[in-house]
């Protein structure tokens, strides 16, 4: 279906917005986007305070972060798809409130049952939230030089979003306690939902509207059980429950795909990944989303164990990554439509690739203005370069009623990226940690931990290289498409 296919009216309703109502609705829907990126980071601050407060395990502290990230991820597509069926400001809406609840769950917390509930909660509202505040972005912003700048605004959010996380947690841990790192949400979504409600348009998609059930259940218990089984790698990659956890996420996902060719009304649309341009974009969102939030936990270990950094010390040591996006960003958005996409997101992956190559070489005592800053610098640069045209091409050409389930396909695999991550990762710092103690015993344990994290900065940075070529090789987008819809 075309846009021009659409209902008059409708069709009237997202074409012709007001220019003011148009930036306001980008402001609202950047406001949530912020909230849902920034939470996937904003609790690694204040992990060790909680960890301590709430009597939680080491494997109990990593499921806070993995267990938002795997609800989220593994619920996008179903969430996509609600938000193009029953409308996607309601499921914005809808989505704010309950992750707000979630959210004053987890700051109230007194065990670490509750905090993890509260994380799992979040991560299902966001999966609401999420994709219907980018399908809403991408059907107010059709196509043109507004639509470039608006997705300017939010690729910065994406790749930023997770570094605002450390620093606004720091602030909050160092100031206040843990427990305002997840109550910051109210207050956040209180004015989102009352700005919403008047600017905000409704739009959903016409014709079939029934749901596929079977899809639905297939690729959620698909990818929950891939990330399960990753997670579980940190215990060793030949146990029983790591590969059979694996073995049975491939297989329901292999059965998903199956299933979406044959239903009438599928939960996925196979050709919206299908498409040459659009796979590129959603596999180097996974591959950047694995080295960006896997990496950037054992930064904010790094700062904290090893340099002995305060919380707020240790966001404020993240804020040049952050600078580096929001400017990168601005750069990047006024030559996507002379360059294109292609060259930016084959450079992107090398720069960012780059920067994790020189925080491998951490040692006890750095210099952070030697050692670290040049590496945060390379990596934000390189993380503007991508996010910017990446939010636009994993967009490209989708039909307006597919929407909801395209925005959602593409905050997925960063997300997923990310879950998957962190569970390697953790199993590749754990290896390191005990080889490193094997071959030179002693009781400081210090240079085993920045052994760790230095193999992980080093896989990261392999990670975020191979989408390099896949993106030089795939998104071969012409640049007058670069802002355009289609």
């Amino acid at each position: 279906m075309s846009e021009s296919a659409l209902p008059a009216k409708r069709s009237e309703s997202l074409g012709a917005r007001p220019m003011r109502s148009k930036w306001l609705a980008l402001a609202i829907i950047a406001l949530a986007q912020l909230t849902v990126v920034l939470d996937g980071t904003i609790v690694n601050v204040a992990l060790p305070d909680a960890q301590a407060a709430l009597g939680m395990s080491d494997s109990d502290r990593s499921s806070v972060v993995t267990l938002y990230a795997l609800m989220f991820g593994s619920l996008l597509l179903l969430g996509g798809r609600i938000a193009d069926y029953w409308g996607r400001k309601r499921s914005f809406i809808v989505g704010m409130a309950g992750f707000a609840i979630a959210s004053a769950v987890g700051g109230f917390a007194t065990t670490g049952g509750q905090l993890l509930i509260a994380r799992g909660a979040q991560g299902a509202f966001a999966a609401l939230l999420a994709p219907a505040a980018l399908a809403m972005l991408n059907v107010t912003f059709p196509k043109g030089p507004d639509r470039a700048k608006a997705f300017a605004v939010y690729g910065t959010i994406a790749g930023g979003g997770a570094a605002i996380g450390l620093v606004l947690g720091g602030v909050l841990t160092e100031y206040f306690s843990w427990h305002w790192c997840l109550l910051v949400n109210v207050p956040i979504a209180i004015v989102a939902i009352a700005m919403a409600i008047p600017v905000l348009s409704e739009s959903k998609a016409d014709g079939d509207t029934r749901y596929d059930i079977p899809g639905a259940v297939l690729v959620t218990l698909g990818l929950a059980s891939v990330v399960y089984g990753f997670s579980r790698a940190s215990l060793g990659w030949g146990r029983f429950d790591t590969i059979g956890f694996l073995a049975l996420g491939v297989a329901l996902l292999v059965v998903f795909v199956v299933v979406e060719s044959r239903v009438g009304n599928p939960l996925l649309p196979l050709r919206v990944v299908a498409n040459r341009v659009r796979g590129g974009a959603y596999i180097t969102s996974l591959l950047v989303g694995a080295a960006l939030l896997g990496g950037l936990l054992y930064l904010t270990l790094y700062f904290q164990i090893v340099l002995k950094f305060t919380p707020l010390h240790s966001g404020l040591a993240s804020l040049p990554m952050t600078a580096t996006i929001i400017v990168g960003a601005t750069i990047v958005s006024r030559i996507l439509p002379k360059v294109g996409p292609r060259i930016l997101m084959t450079a992107g992956p090398i720069v960012a690739a780059a920067g994790l190559f020189w925080l491998s070489h951490l040692t006890v005592e750095d210099n952070y203005f030697v050692q670290i800053l040049p590496g945060q610098i390379l990596l934000g640069f390189g993380l503007a370069l991508v996010f910017v045209p990446m939010q636009n091409v994993a967009l490209s050409g989708i039909e307006p009623r597919d929407s909801g389930v395209g925005s959602a396909a593409v905050t997925a695999t960063q997300q997923i990226g990310g879950s998957i991550g962190t569970a390697v990762f953790t199993a590749i710092y754990t290896s390191a940690v005990a080889a490193y103690v094997v071959a030179n015993p002693g009781p400081n344990p210090l240079p085993s931990f920045v052994s760790g994290y230095s193999t992980v900065f080093l896989a990261a940075s392999i990670t975020v290289l191979v989408a390099a070529p896949i993106a030089f090789i795939l998104v071969n987008v012409k640049r007058p498409q670069a802002g355009s819809q289609r």
